[in-house]
């Protein structure tokens, strides 16, 4: 499945820049059901998991908790999950996805987005 960092935001920056990737960041709550039903049904999926880990720099954050309301404020977040994809040189968000998705849904958002970015560089 994916592999989420553990670190602080600035980490997952320095780790996305040093290996030319975009981030992938869950914007979730405690007690978003959406969001655990992504945690426990899509996540962990090999397939999503090899896409997403090959791609990206993955980052789960509670946007209720340490540096969660803070990226709230700098990524407007309108509901959960949101699912951002974030250029770490710019900062800007590269493409996003709003609500609960399929494990085949998410993969294809990872698809378009790896698209894109591979455009842009």
């Amino acid at each position: 499945g994916i592999e989420f960092e553990h670190t602080s935001w600035n980490q997952i920056i320095q780790k996305a820049k040093a290996e030319k990737k975009l981030i992938f960041m869950d914007a979730y709550t405690s007690w978003c059901g959406p969001c655990k039903s992504m945690t426990a049904r899509v996540f962990p999926d090999p397939k999503v998991g090899e896409f997403f880990n090959a791609n990206f720099v993955n980052a789960k954050i509670d946007m209720e908790q340490g540096e969660g309301p803070a990226l709230g404020s700098k990524y407007p977040v309108r509901g959960y999950p949101t699912l951002m994809f974030i250029d770490p040189n710019t900062g800007k968000i590269v493409n996003q996805a709003l609500g609960y998705r399929t494990a085949e849904q998410l993969l294809q958002i990872g698809e378009q987005t790896a698209k894109k970015k591979s455009s842009s560089i």
